[in-house]
């Protein structure tokens, strides 16, 4: 059996299947990990939430930011100009389906067996794995809530800044889906940046990638993330990026797990052009 963690994949369907097609993907055997982010911006976003859902056990994803704005739409958020690749999605006839399947995903995957933790985007240096679990727990239970629209209303916005044992309510709630599906770059303090979205060197004075934090708690995980599509290859110990930006006419990538990690990628040539975009 082979087990391979995929970046974001944003609807680009088709490139994913031709993918799936280079690693001799069986799906009766093999197991795959997404890395979140399946939906938004390419042009088959349904196509490719239809296809992991119906994978059953097969396939572990953990929720990104663009899933997450899904959710969000699906429970009254208004969409921009920007999201028209989710409105199949959402007027689909197996919506309600889709929807509810995608609610009940975690936030926070790992594996002991294999030695990996899978996250979307990052972790505060202040958070180890037992701590990062339990916080994942909490926003995991409000998705999973039957009413979850209010937590929408306030999953939005930039702080707080920093972790603290003492948040609580919808500040609390807010820092850790911050922390899991939008996270790039922090202070050693832990205070976050949530705005500078370019490679290593382009972001504020004083602030570094959130794995570079001399201390972090998590150092001794082996951490897979998607998110950060203009970070490029990363060599540091434990840590291993596969966002490496398909929908913007990069790569597709899998990382195969289960044996000594291996990178397998998929030149895309950007066909299509992102919604909005």
């Amino acid at each position: 059996m082979a087990v391979y963690a995929i970046g974001d994949i944003q609807g680009c369907f088709d490139e994913l299947q031709a993918l799936l097609a280079r690693l001799s993907f069986d799906p009766a055997n093999d197991r795959l990990w997404f890395a979140g982010d399946l939906v938004n911006r390419g042009p088959k976003s349904l196509e490719t939430l239809r296809f992991v859902r119906d994978l059953g056990p097969g396939a572990v994803t953990v929720l990104g930011n663009h899933d997450l704005h899904l959710l969000a739409a699906a429970h009254g958020s208004r969409l921009t100009h920007n999201d028209s690749s989710l409105q199949a999605i959402l007027a689909a006839p197996d919506r309600d389906e889709l929807i509810d399947w995608l609610r009940r995903q975690p936030l926070l995957h790992h594996d002991a067996g294999l030695g990996f933790t899978l996250v979307h985007a990052g972790m505060p240096p202040q958070w180890d794995l037992s701590l990062a679990q339990a916080c994942a727990a909490e926003v995991e239970a409000v998705l999973q809530d039957e009413q979850p629209a209010e937590f929408f209303q306030h999953m939005y916005g930039n702080k707080p800044k920093r972790w603290s044992a003492g948040l609580s309510g919808w500040e609390r709630l807010r820092f850790i889906v911050n922390c899991f599906t939008r996270l790039r770059f922090c202070r050693e303090d832990g205070k976050l940046d949530l705005k500078s979205k370019g490679p290593p060197g382009s972001q504020r004075e004083g602030f570094k990638p959130w794995f570079e934090i001399g201390g972090r708690a998590s150092r001794d995980l082996n951490i897979i993330f998607g998110h950060w599509s203009t970070l490029g290859e990363h060599a540091g110990p434990g840590i291993y990026p596969i966002d490496s930006g398909c929908l913007w006419g990069g790569q597709l990538t899998a990382l195969r797990i289960d044996t000594a990690p291996e990178r397998i990628e998929l030149p895309c040539p950007g066909r299509q052009a992102p919604h909005g975009y």
